[in-house]
């Protein structure tokens, strides 16, 4: 009897071992495996940030590369439609921008392969967008490193605007990458100054034995007005976040000039702000100059010359009495 519990526990030994040498097998194959696959697809990732800086995907690539696990780095995800026949005019601003943050990272000393910037057209990844239920871009979307996107994985375009330093701000609230923005030299504004100061100095010069027109007090009022329309209009706001003039409906064709909502508008719906406060300005200035005026030209400069008949003879006729 005590032969045959010994046998059973030896046997039971053996088969509990059997088991888990089974059990591990598998588990150590499959980690080695998903090692080498997510080794394959950071080196790729690795190939392609190094020839540019925004990958383009289409349906194919996403899903391997941005969806699929596994994955141990972020993902930033621009959708847009650039295509001509989208006219799309956001879309290219957007792309613009989107383009200096992702050179400012590849080109900076802190890259790394923790961080890859990819991009979607509707054109190339329609099915993409049907995916993920997007019918708008541009749309800019983080793909953790782990676990699915949540709400603030989606930026805000309409509240924040699209500019470098937005995105970059909103990427190391949610990767804890920091990225300075660089962006390439741009000497329009400086050309801009100089011809003004040209101008400027030019006139001058020409006007150099009558200086008379600087004292101008009309002339100075304008030019404070034009500031003050600018401002208020919103040229500004535009300077900052780079609104397109005008947005054209991709499915209907329809052209909006004024911003649905009250966070944004477009650089039309400050020119139309800017000529009704200009009108209103020049209204009231007409009417001032109505109430302050005595009366007719014409009419008071007959009324002087009778005066002055008036007192000529009056004149006359004290000479000859």
């Amino acid at each position: 009897m005590a032969y045959v519990w010994a046998k059973t526990i030896v046997n039971l030994r053996f088969l509990s071992v059997f088991f888990l040498f089974l059990l591990c097998l598998p588990t150590g194959g499959g980690q080695k495996k998903k090692e080498n696959l997510l080794s394959e697809k950071v080196d790729q990732m690795m190939e392609w940030s190094s020839r540019r800086s925004v990958i383009r995907m289409n349906g194919d690539k996403f899903r391997r590369y941005v969806k699929a696990p596994p994955r141990n780095y972020s993902v930033i995800v621009m959708f847009t439609a650039l295509q001509p026949q989208r006219q799309c005019s956001v879309c290219r601003q957007a792309n613009e921008e989107y383009q200096v943050l992702a050179n400012s990272w590849r080109y900076s000393s802190a890259f790394s392969n923790k961080l890859f910037f990819t991009v979607v057209d509707y054109d190339e990844g329609a099915d993409v967008f049907q995916q993920l239920n997007m019918n708008s871009a541009p749309t800019f979307m983080h793909f953790p490193a782990k676990g699915k996107p949540k709400r603030a994985d989606s930026f805000d375009l309409q509240r924040i605007g699209f500019a470098s330093e937005q995105l970059a701000k909103w990427i190391a609230d949610r990767t804890d990458v920091q990225i300075r923005v660089f962006r390439p030299p741009n000497y329009s504004g400086t050309i801009a100054l100089a011809l003004l100061v040209s101008l400027v100095g030019g006139l001058l010069y020409l006007r150099r034995n009558n200086l008379e027109f600087i004292y101008n007090k009309t002339g100075w009022a304008m030019a404070a007005l034009c500031v003050v329309f600018a401002m208020t209009s919103g040229q500004m706001w535009n300077h900052i976040r780079g609104p397109p003039y005008a947005h054209k409906n991709p499915q209907n064709g329809q052209v909006s000039y004024i911003h649905g909502s009250s966070q944004a508008q477009f650089v039309a719906e400050s020119h139309i702000i800017l000529l009704l406060n200009a009108a209103i300005t020049m209204g009231m200035v007409l009417l001032n100059e109505a109430a302050t005026s005595k009366g007719d030209v014409g009419k008071r400069r007959t009324s002087l010359l009778n005066r002055r008949h008036t007192r000529r003879r009056r004149r006359e006729d004290g000479e000859n009495t």
